[in-house]
């Protein structure tokens, strides 16, 4: 099984990888007996990380290990927190973390930047659209997002209750090409290798069918709450949102640097790219909530594949926020693109038809430039 048939795809390389998030498990990032961070990894993690940030690859780290650092400096149990347990170690422990992720990349002249979303964030589309912009924005700016669950506020009903979903949903989010799970184990098996000796290992998955689904075992003791049924989990996602995804074992120095040079790992393929994905979900998931009049100039502009200023619409309908999909009609009034919109249905009227110099006078605020960037638009009829 380890073997791949002849004429199969090519096992992809981290070389490959324009924009990637590496999420990192607690197990790898803390000391489970003394709830000490492991500086000499981190310190090796970070060496692989600016290595991929110099050859052009933009990286975003989703990263555990605050409640496990937290409970420690806090002196709580060892036994099952209670909520408000986790939550105040999760509010110690981030702090901790974030110090020692600076540690280990300000010698670099890297600036990290603290990020934590719950599941609203990423499912409601206002504060997804928020939460998009900022990441791009620190993007642009060359900052190293570090991202994790705001256990502080996220309740049992909302968390994600594991990061191996947190990093497939921020990485379907900022459209990225590449998910690596750096993990206790080097990818998947046919079976729990822990109890199966006879288990394979597969290096390659094409597509996530119920009897790959059948060989996730359960979550191994310790900090981890995922296991490999959360890792599939999380494939699902990521290769729908056209992000391919990696298994690979963090129990080594310079793990990244180990999958570049072809280590052991399991790689799920996607079938479509992040952008036709997205393009996908605005165009055939969202129900619009309202309609955009465009004229001449603007058609042939977003036609052209740019974003959707104000000084090309004509008209506004409908009672819509900001994130909410709409139509864009063209002048003979046929559909012609959807999207989601930048402003609220009120805002959208006020700057309708004028430049985007004057948003600032016309609303009181500095908002996009763009009523639709082309990023959130989707020409349906050329």
């Amino acid at each position: 099984m380890s073997e791949l048939p002849r004429g199969a795809p090519a096992t992809p390389t981290l070389d490959q990888s324009r924009r990637l998030v590496v999420k990192i498990g607690s197990a790898l990032l803390v000391e489970e007996a003394t709830g000490e961070i492991r500086r000499d990894w981190l310190t090796a993690l970070a060496e692989d990380l600016v290595t991929l940030r110099r050859r052009g690859c933009e990286v975003l780290v989703v990263s555990s290990g605050a409640i496990a650092v937290g409970r420690h400096a806090l002196e709580l149990s060892t036994g099952k927190l209670k909520l408000e347990q986790q939550q105040a170690a999760a509010a110690t422990g981030q702090v901790l973390l974030a110090h020692a992720y600076q540690a280990a990349l300000q010698p670099h002249g890297v600036t990290i930047s603290q990020v934590l979303l719950t599941l609203e964030d990423t499912e409601e589309r206002r504060r997804h659209l928020n939460a998009r912009a900022t990441l791009a924005t620190l993007l642009r700016l060359q900052a190293l997002p570090v991202i994790n669950e705001n256990d502080t506020v996220a309740t049992s009903e909302i968390r994600f209750g594991d990061n191996d979903r947190l990093a497939a949903r921020v990485a379907a989010m900022i459209n990225a090409d590449t998910l690596v799970l750096l993990s206790d184990i080097d990818g998947l098996y046919s079976g729990d290798p822990r109890r199966d000796t006879a288990a394979e290992h597969l290096p390659l998955v094409e597509r996530i069918t119920p009897e790959i689904e059948a060989m996730a075992g359960e979550a191994p003791a310790g900090y981890s709450s995922g296991g490999m049924i959360t890792k599939l989990a999380a494939a699902r996602v990521a290769v729908d949102a056209g992000c391919r995804m990696a298994i690979a074992s963090g129990r080594v120095m310079h793990p990244l640097r180990a999958l570049a040079d072809g280590a052991r790992s399991t790689w799920f393929l996607t079938r479509v790219t992040p952008r036709a994905a997205r393009k996908q979900w605005i165009a055939g998931t969202l129900q619009p909530a309202g309609r955009v009049s465009v004229d001449e100039g603007a058609l042939a502009a977003l036609r052209a594949g740019k974003s959707l200023l104000p000084a090309g619409v004509t008209g506004v309908e409908g009672r819509f926020q900001r994130g909410d999909a709409v139509l864009v009609a063209g002048p003979d009034g046929q559909e012609v693109a959807r999207g989601l919109s930048a402003y609220d249905a009120e805002a959208a009227r006020r700057i309708a038809g004028q430049k985007s110099r004057d948003i600032e006078t016309l609303l009181g605020y500095r908002g996009r430039e763009e009523l639709i960037h082309r990023d959130d638009l989707v020409v349906t009829q050329l």
